[in-house]
C-alpha cells in the first residue's frame, strides 16, 4: 500500500472511530499505566505476556488493543481475521512480519496493517526483550480468544478448531527462526 492510500485509509477511519465515539456513554477516561494491564491480571503465554490496554468492553466491540511483551523469539501460526483488521506497532525489539506474499522486518517505531482476509504470521527476532502493540478493530472475538488461552505458559495450540470458535483460520506453522 502506498504511504499517500495509508494516509488517507487511516483518516478516514479516524473519522468513523469519532463517529463511533461520539456513540458511547459519556463515561471517565480509561487509564492504563505503563506496564499493567486493563484488569490487573497479565496473561503468561509462555514466550510473552500479554497485557490489555483497551477493551471491547470500552468500544462498544469497535477496538481491542493489547502490549504483548516477548522474553523469547517466536510468534503465532500463520492465520487471518475475516472480520477485523490487525494493527501492529513495534515498541521494543525486531519483528519480521509475512502479511499476504510480502515479507516486512519492524524495528521499534514502525508499524503495519494486516486487514482483515489477508493471511499474516509474525514473530519476535530480536534479542533479549521485544514489546508490540496489537489492535484488532473492531474487536470481535479477540479479547475472549486471548482471554481463553491466558495462563496456558505457551503460544495458542494449532487446533483449526480453537482458532474457529474464535473467527480465525489457522492456515499453517509459526515463522522458523
Amino acid at each position: 500500500m502506498q504511504r499517500r492510500s495509508f494516509l488517507k485509509l487511516s483518516a478516514a477511519s479516524l473519522a468513523s472511530s469519532a463517529v463511533m465515539a461520539q456513540d458511547l456513554p459519556s463515561t471517565s477516561a480509561t487509564f492504563v499505566s505503563a506496564g499493567s494491564d486493563r484488569f490487573m491480571r497479565p496473561r503468561d503465554m509462555g514466550i510473552t505476556t500479554n497485557r490489555f490496554k483497551v477493551s471491547g468492553k470500552d468500544t462498544k466491540n469497535g477496538l481491542f488493543s493489547l502490549e504483548q511483551t516477548f522474553h523469547q523469539k517466536g510468534g503465532p501460526p500463520r492465520h487471518l481475521h475475516p472480520f477485523q483488521d490487525e494493527w501492529f506497532y513495534a515498541i521494543e525489539g525486531e519483528f519480521k512480519f509475512e502479511i499476504g506474499k510480502d515479507t516486512f522486518s519492524l524495528k521499534p517505531g514502525d508499524s503495519i496493517l494486516a486487514p482483515r482476509n489477508i493471511p499474516h504470521v509474525w514473530a519476535f527476532t530480536g534479542g533479549a526483550v521485544g514489546r508490540i502493540l496489537v489492535t484488532f478493530a473492531p474487536a470481535g472475538k479477540m479479547e475472549a480468544f486471548f482471554d481463553q488461552i491466558a495462563d496456558s505458559h505457551s503460544m495458542p495450540p494449532q487446533t483449526p478448531e480453537l482458532w474457529s470458535n474464535f473467527d480465525m483460520q489457522l492456515l499453517g506453522p509459526p515463522l522458523k527462526i
